[in-house]
């Protein structure tokens, strides 16, 4: 059973969606503000947060910007309708996906479930894991998705489930360019629908965590208009 903690200032949906997680077979966790899920985090985390962004005393953003300082377990944003700034800005934090205020119940059972799967397929925990559970050596890269690692010339590289899954896809094949819509496919299931710039965001932090293991870090090259190619080195 895995564990979800729902962090919202809003007690009915804090009510409403936890019932609909516990009928789903999930044991749930509920906090009414950043800080209080903080500092239950710190004692033991859930298998994954679903986190809304504006709270009193620690926002999501304050909240994710410090679990990424210790944990890459899977975030949820919870977002406002119009604001788009919220979306761009928590995936390039590190966030894995994001839903939209107000929303389907339903698609949000259906974007934990993708999400956990995806966890699981990285981990290579899924019955019947294939090839891509094994080593993977490109050059100065070193990727283990067994132990979700990932070495960099050396050194070590802490990503997100998603961002391990987009650098997986890329790096399978040198040269070769991998579209948006295809980096969609791997990231997230068919049924979830995510934009171009979803994969930008996360494109874009997955490099600036490669650059900070090596500032001349470039093996993620865009192709402006198709897509992306990881070029070894």
């Amino acid at each position: 059973m895995s564990k979800i903690a729902l962090v919202d200032d809003d007690r009915n949906i804090l009510t409403s969606v936890s019932m609909t997680l516990e009928a789903e077979g999930f044991e749930v966790e509920t906090y009414n503000d950043g800080q209080a899920a903080l500092d239950a985090f710190n004692k033991k985390l859930p298998d994954m947060a679903v986190l809304d962004i504006k709270m009193p005393r620690m926002d999501g953003m304050d909240l994710l910007q410090r679990l990424r300082q210790k944990t890459q377990m899977p975030v949820i944003f919870l977002t406002s309708k119009d604001d788009e700034i919220d979306e761009v800005l928590g995936l390039r934090m590190g966030a894995d996906d994001y839903v939209k205020k107000p929303f389907s119940q339903r698609l949000l059972v259906e974007r934990i479930r993708a999400l956990l799967r995806r966890q699981e397929a990285v981990s290579g925990d899924a019955v019947g894991a294939g090839p891509e559970a094994k080593v993977m050596e490109r050059g100065n890269l070193r990727m283990d998705p067994l132990r979700h690692s990932v070495v960099w010339k050396g050194k070590d590289v802490s990503l997100t489930v998603t961002e391990f899954l987009l650098l997986q896809a890329l790096a399978q094949r040198p040269g070769f360019v991998k579209s948006r819509d295809q980096l969609m496919d791997v990231a997230y299931d068919d049924q979830v629908y995510v934009d171009d710039r979803t994969i930008d965001s996360h494109i874009k932090r997955l490099r600036k965590k490669m650059r900070s293991a090596d500032p001349d870090f470039s093996a993620i090259e865009t192709l402006y208009g198709i897509g992306y190619r990881y070029n070894e080195e």
